[in-house]
């Protein structure tokens, strides 16, 4: 597979600017030069945007504890209205944030996940993982990597019957797709611990990768919406363990400290979602011509216009375009079966 440019709008509606206006400024008061973060603050703003589990429409929704010392959970999407003899694919969702806001039952991520369950259909878990800067790497893979072996054990009650395990798929945006591809990663290295779950796609949405290189695209795209080099440097200072820098395995995916996956015969069929408005995109497109050369099977879809977290946006014509571009993947994959 290779690159594809879609179609992609220009003009970002009024109501969206003033949302992205909001979040950019919410979370820059927010953080603080010391490393630390308000969360006070950022807990009274989502608690105003949390939804409950609420079921309806063709889908159950869930919520499951994994292990209530370090707060993982994750919110269970299950189509219902789909026949009982089908085997539905299992997506495994982590959120973005910079590794530091946000939770799967926040409006936009219980929407967007809603949207995966009822267009592929899936059944979708939402990963409540460990933030940052009260826990660095690896805390953040290991809560990934610790819901693949829990749920390959199927140790809740509610665990869907219909659910396809052998036809799982990682999938994260920005800070989310950095996860899904090291969980990725990790479960290729490990896949013999596994008894039911083989991932067999990953699908990173504007994916947070890094380096100590400046690309072109962090120093052109000035004043676009969400994203700054100052908003990421700072993610990555409070990310990553102290000492390191941005060439950290973690951050710079095929730089100089990073691990070789060109061996990992079993790393899964990769999409990768890029926006032209988005000054991560030169990373990103490093992270796919990486996959490449690794001899892995990849896939480029850009947005040229497309600004950083666009999906969250049911307004920008490009969300409808990602969950098409998504459900074609997964069926491409093995998707739905009987």
């Amino acid at each position: 597979m290779a690159e594809k440019k879609a179609l992609s709008s220009k003009v970002i509606p009024w109501k969206v600017r003033i949302s992205l206006s909001f979040l950019r400024g919410l979370t820059d008061f927010s953080r603080r030069s010391d490393g630390t973060v308000n969360r006070r603050l950022m807990n009274l703003f989502e608690s105003a945007v949390k939804v409950p589990p609420q079921s309806g429409k063709g889908i159950a929704v869930s919520d499951i504890t994994i292990d209530s010392t370090r707060n993982l959970w994750f919110r269970l999407f299950h189509p219902t209205d789909v026949s009982d003899d089908l085997k539905l694919p299992v997506l495994v969702f982590f959120h973005g944030g910079g590794f530091t806001w946000f939770s799967p039952d926040v409006k936009p991520y219980d929407a967007m996940c809603r949207q995966f369950a009822q267009r592929i259909p899936a059944i979708v878990v939402s990963v409540n993982y460990r933030l940052t800067p009260e826990y660095h790497f690896p805390a953040q893979y290991d809560d990934g990597f610790d819901t693949l072996k829990f749920l390959d054990q199927k140790f809740f009650d509610s665990f869907p019957t219909n659910a396809n395990l052998s036809q799982c798929f990682l999938a994260g945006d920005s800070a989310g797709g950095n996860i899904a591809h090291h969980v990725a990663r990790r479960f290729a290295e490990a896949e013999r611990e596994f008894s039911n779950i083989k991932v067999v796609g990953l699908i990173a949405i504007q994916p947070y990768f890094g380096g100590e290189e400046r690309t072109d695209s962090e120093i052109q795209l000035k004043g676009v919406p969400l994203i700054s080099v100052e908003r990421s440097d700072w993610h990555w200072k409070v990310f990553v363990p102290e000492g390191a820098n941005r060439d950290h395995e973690a951050v710079n995916i095929f730089g100089p400290k990073s691990d070789d996956i060109s061996g990992l015969k079993n790393f899964p069929s990769t999409l990768v979602f890029v926006g032209g408005s988005d000054p991560l995109k030169d990373w990103q497109k490093c992270y796919f011509h990486g996959l490449k050369r690794s001899g892995k099977e990849a896939q480029l879809i850009e947005y040229p216009n497309a600004f950083h977290a666009f999906y969250i946006f049911p307004e920008i014509p490009e969300a409808s375009l990602l969950l098409t571009e998504v459900t074609v993947f997964i069926n491409n994959n093995g998707g739905t079966t009987k």
